[in-house]
């Protein structure tokens, strides 16, 4: 069970690295549309688990390599954004959400 303290960096750390990868981080990703899902972070604040969902790629795999590569340049700014807030920048890890297909597949499944 997270703390309300984990939840409100969660939610914060959300917002910004949405912000950071729909408005700063446009060019890279191409026309992909890119967002974050949901971010949990580890009790101790070090690390942070990324979910992203992507829509209008060619292929997600190979955006969800490119949002990783870039990794460290989202944390960048992402530290740039809550220095006031956070005294240590958690590290970032890029997953992909796949819980929309999830979804869309079981009301498939119902359907028929």
């Amino acid at each position: 069970m997270e703390t309300k303290r984990q939840n409100k960096i969660s939610k914060l750390l959300q917002k910004d690295i949405g912000e950071i990868i729909q408005r700063d981080s446009r060019h890279i990703f191409g026309g992909a549309m890119i967002t974050v899902t949901k971010v949990y972070v580890t009790p101790d604040l070090n690390m942070a688990k990324v979910y992203v969902s992507i829509f209008a790629a060619k292929d997600n795999d190979e955006c969800l390599k490119t949002i990783r590569s870039h990794a460290k340049e989202i944390r960048h700014q992402l530290g740039q954004r809550i220095k006031n807030q956070l005294r240590a920048v958690p590290e970032l890890h890029f997953y992909l959400d796949d819980s929309l297909d999830y979804i869309e597949n079981i009301e498939s499944l119902l359907n028929d």
